[in-house]
């Protein structure tokens, strides 16, 4: 049975559980009354759903395959297999939400787009939508993420993006997201914020992941159409959380599978200078939702690292913060030096260049308390490896 705490969708007060929520300016509260009214009249309308599925296919390339994992396998005593959301356009799970979230806007009339980007991940697939649809876009990044993620601030600015750098605090997700709240409040008659992952005031966490769910349930079918069976276990990095909740929305309600999401652990959880909120945090409001964060006694947010621009976010999605409460979701931490192995490592065995942020997924297979031997196993790989490739380079100088 699953615990009696995890619910499938928020409820009225948009909580799943005892996270999630509001906690806005007034100014804001009409804007999400009626991003969450539009949204349930589009997820309901079989013509907007037959649009977005029409994207993912054409444009995007779903649906994505499942990669059996032999040398991996071989390594591990597990029986491991890849979701291959590296093979998307834009090569990551952002463009999903992407392509979802501008069809919204463009039903309720809105032709600036703005959004926040760690990795830049998000943002390219949120200005290569704009581009797609005509839209305006405008892009918030932390200022040390532009430097480390040099190749895709080219990436939003050739598809005619505006990326704006954020010199305030730790120059990184968090405070690019503070930036993108900040000109939403001042714009929200014209503006639609493109939130990249299952954060933020409700029905954003909500809407994301059902824009995001797309990866689980195909996973979930191909896994029965080829081995006949369910697997035992999924695994996915976490930062904010879309790329894993989008994938293990299809499997919580079978008990069967273990579900694991593995945060960012940093120089050593021990050291302090990690992104692991679920692992090592406590709950408390961060940009508009209760959630696990990162913060001191006083409730003040402290400052994350992680060799992953992606997963370098004090805070996690609600949802996350729910299934970690009910039991039913595993969370775990991985540092970087662990995260720059298992890179290496999936590179020479199976041929794949992985994101820093799903090298952190591979880093924990080969623990065996939670993978016991002969456990099979699927691997979200969330996006693939090219925007990291001059940071690696500096640090393995292979």
């Amino acid at each position: 049975m699953i615990a009696p705490l995890y619910s499938d969708r928020p409820d009225a007060a948009g909580r799943f559980g005892a996270f999630g929520g509001r906690y806005v300016p007034e100014t804001l509260v009409p804007a999400l009354d009626q991003l969450e009214q539009e949204f349930e009249k589009a997820w309901n309308d079989p013509a907007f759903r037959a649009e977005f599925q029409q994207y993912l296919v054409e444009y995007v390339g779903r649906p994505t395959p499942i990669t059996e994992a032999r040398r991996l396998s071989e390594d591990t005593g597990l029986h491991v297999v890849i979701k291959r959301e590296d093979l998307n356009h834009t090569g990551a799970h952002k463009i999903n939400n992407a392509i979802g979230q501008c069809l919204l806007a463009l039903r309720m009339g809105k032709r600036r787009i703005i959004a926040e980007t760690g990795a830049g991940q998000h943002g390219v697939a949120t200005a290569t939508v704009c581009a797609l649809f005509g839209l305006d876009c405008t892009v918030y990044m932390g200022e040390e993420d532009t430097v480390r993620q040099e190749l895709n601030v080219f990436r939003m600015k050739l598809l005619g993006a505006k990326v704006v750098p954020v010199s305030s605090g730790t120059k990184t997700l968090k405070d690019a997201t503070n930036e993108a709240m900040r000109d939403w409040v001042t714009n929200v008659r014209d503006t639609h914020y493109i939130i990249g992952s299952v954060v933020g005031p409700h029905p954003f966490p909500y809407i994301v992941r059902q824009f995001q769910r797309v990866i689980g349930d195909e996973t979930r079918q191909q896994y029965q159409d080829r081995y006949g069976r369910l697997p035992d276990a999924v695994v996915a990095c976490v930062g904010g959380g879309s790329n894993a909740i989008g994938f293990f929305t299809a499997f919580v309600p079978d008990p069967s599978v273990k579900i694991v999401g593995v945060e960012a652990g940093g120089l050593g959880l021990a050291s302090g200078q990690h992104a692991a909120p679920l692992t090592l945090g406590q709950p408390g409001v961060l940009h508009g939702a209760y959630s696990y964060l990162m913060q001191d006694d006083d409730g003040q947010i402290i400052g994350t690292h992680s060799v992953s621009a992606g997963l370098d976010y004090p805070g996690v999605g609600p949802e996350h913060s729910q299934l970690k409460d009910s039991g039913r979701a595993t969370y775990t931490a991985a540092t970087d030096e662990e995260a720059l192995d298992a890179l290496q490592w999936v590179a020479r065995k199976e041929g794949l260049i992985a994101a820093f942020e799903t090298s952190h997924a591979f880093a924990v297979l080969h623990n065996r308390d939670l993978f016991p031997t002969g456990t099979r196993v699927v691997v979200n790989m969330s996006g693939r490896g090219d925007k990291d490739m001059g940071t690696a380079a500096q640090i393995l100088k292979l």
